[in-house]
């Protein structure tokens, strides 16, 4: 699929790290290093603008590399992008571990995956057919 893409960073453009992967790296388009402190979040520019198609978004997700080794996640996870947004793709990090943390100019920092979703059309009613789960909320299923 084809998505138009504006590219106002220092860097390439969005790329898939291998040929199975989900996910598109993003790249900090910072001019300087970016220091992170424990627990602080920081609103990171990429440069990237996009035009995606209807029935389509783009979610931003933490990369599982930064997230194990450093802390560094979403704080909207995942944050997403809406087909009618044309606005400079951004990404809300933040360093849940207790050292600082630097982001570098070019470095990747967050992974962008296009999906295709439906729209909901709600069908109100006074009862909802059963299921095997039925109401069991968090932690319901046990640990396997």
């Amino acid at each position: 699929m084809k998505v138009r893409i504006v590219n106002k960073s220092h860097f390439g453009l969005p790329s898939y790290s291998t040929p199975l992967s989900a996910g598109m790296d993003l790249r900090a388009d910072i001019e300087e290093p970016l220091r992170l402190g424990p627990l602080q979040r920081a609103l990171v520019p990429t440069g990237l603008y996009i035009e995606l198609p209807e029935g389509y978004e783009a979610q931003i997700r933490p990369r599982s590399g930064l997230a194990i080794k450093h802390g560094i996640s979403l704080v909207n996870t995942p944050g997403t992008v809406d087909a009618d947004y044309r606005g400079e793709i951004k990404v809300i990090l933040v360093n849940l571990s207790s050292e600082e943390f630097v982001i570098n100019p070019g470095e990747r920092i967050a992974q962008m995956v296009v999906a295709r979703h439906e729209r909901v059309e709600w069908e109100e009613t006074e009862v909802l057919s059963g299921s095997e789960r039925g109401d069991g909320g968090f932690g319901s299923t046990g640990r396997k």
